[in-house]
């Protein structure tokens, strides 16, 4: 037999580099067992909530683990009456179930969202590491929209139409990430209006992907696209991060005001295509999630303001080191590092480019992991990097909240004795001494 032949757009989809860096640490693991270190990895690149599944959820899944039939691809009705009427009480959207589209994960849908609509796809940098991937195995014509430290890495609307004056494509699908992966940033009605404008000039829908909306710390700071733009806006979420449930791979959209039934019918069409429904069980039990619940509204209040804890203290602390600068995260938990200052002195230890600042960083005796380089979307030559800070004991440190949140100026001595990793953490960039 000859040799198997690919198709070759997918060498040019790359490993997740979160994943990456997770083979990385098993390589290391083996060096440094092998010199004799007691490795202990600082795991600060896989954006996954620590925090325990709120029971209300678990409990709701074993309740309908015999739902074992086929159900309509575009998800159950019941569940999307549910998120419409979740999206009213949290966003003011008011949508009906037939603007909803679920599908598995919000990683899915984007991939769908690509796949059907036509035009090339706009992403401001740095960005999460999912767009672009998603978008090369699609063959989908990518631009990157370079974004800067002084406005929290946030794309500008005049920026956005300097861009697209010069566009060739008839149709533009713009990401907007809001609160910000890998920074933390949250925009403002105001950056969203102006935004919007530019939009409704140059036939460019958005795809606002909100999956972090309700870990925003200030509730009163975040503004839904959807409610802005609503009649060109593909709003983005799921259960995966304000709900601690990644591995339920529940995520939905909002169609734009101006969906015609044609689009609908063919998202309906793809998704029963490529996976039938995604599993029902989980599709009811999600049902719980989104219907008014008392429990899992004060998990999303003690939620956001442990993450606001940890995020704020070890971001201020990261930015007290000398050369480093960092977003003050406003959502999420992610905060961004820029390394560009000390670049110099990170080239003379053998780091040419981003990519290897994660390499550096994960080696002896660092053990810091965290995503850089191309899975922003940064330049080589950008030295920067997403520290998620999800290090530590999700159910412990939950329980230790509760019982007694730290007062004003005991945040440091908190997170010392419950979350030691943080500090082990801001330690370990401490001592690189660049």
């Amino acid at each position: 037999m000859k040799k198997i032949l690919i198709e070759p757009n997918i060498a040019s989809v790359t490993m997740p580099e979160n994943v990456r860096v997770g083979l990385m640490v098993s390589e290391y693991r083996i060096k440094c067992k092998s010199m004799g270190c007691p490795f202990d990895y600082l795991a600060f690149a896989f954006g996954q909530s620590p925090l325990p599944l709120p029971k209300v959820l678990s409990q709701a899944l074993i309740k309908n683990a015999d739902k074992g039939h086929y159900s309509d691809a575009n998800g159950v009705f019941e569940l999307r009456e549910a998120i419409a009427g979740f999206n009213e009480r949290h966003f003011g959207l008011k949508v009906s179930p037939d603007d909803i589209f679920v599908g598995p994960g919000t990683k899915g849908v984007v991939h769908i969202i690509f796949n059907i609509l036509q035009g090339d796809v706009i992403i401001p940098s740095a960005s999460w590491i999912g767009y672009s991937p998603i978008a090369n195995l699609l063959e989908k014509p990518v631009h990157v929209l370079p974004t800067e430290l002084k406005n929290d890495y946030k794309i500008e609307a005049k920026q956005l139409e300097t861009f697209l004056k010069k566009a060739k494509a008839k149709q533009h699908l713009l990401i907007i990430n809001s609160p910000n992966n890998p920074t933390g940033a949250v925009y403002s009605k105001k950056e969203l209006e102006a935004i919007a404008t530019v939009c409704r000039k140059y036939n460019t829908y958005v795809l606002a992907d909100e999956i972090y909306a309700l870990t925003t710390y200030k509730m009163s700071d975040f503004t839904s696209m959807g409610t802005v733009y609503p009649e060109g806006t593909f709003t983005l979420n799921g259960i995966a991060k304000d709900r601690s449930a990644g591995g339920y791979r529940v995520g939905y959209t909002i169609f734009p005001t101006n969906c015609h039934d044609e689009l609908r019918a063919e998202f309906k069409k793809v998704a029963a295509t490529m996976y039938t429904n995604i599993p029902t069980p989980i599709q009811y039990a999600a049902i719980t999630a989104y219907k008014p619940n008392k429990e899992i509204e004060e998990y999303f209040d003690t939620a956001r303001k442990l993450h606001q804890l940890i995020g704020q203290y070890m971001s201020q602390e990261v930015g007290k080191i000398k050369g480093l600068r960092v977003t003050k995260p406003k959502g999420g938990f992610y905060f961004f590092v820029d390394f560009n200052d000390v670049k110099k002195n990170l080239k003379r230890k053998g780091v040419k480019t981003s990519n290897q600042l994660a390499e550096f960083l994960i080696g002896h005796p660092q053990h810091f992991a965290m995503v850089t380089g191309d899975a922003c979307m940064l330049d080589p030559d950008n030295f920067g990097g997403r520290i998620a800070f999800v290090d530590y004991d999700g159910e412990k440190v939950l329980k230790k909240f509760k019982s007694r949140p730290p007062k004003k100026g005991e945040e440091g001595a908190f997170i010392r004795k419950n979350a030691p990793n943080i500090e082990k953490g801001i330690k370990a960039l401490e001592e690189l001494h660049l």
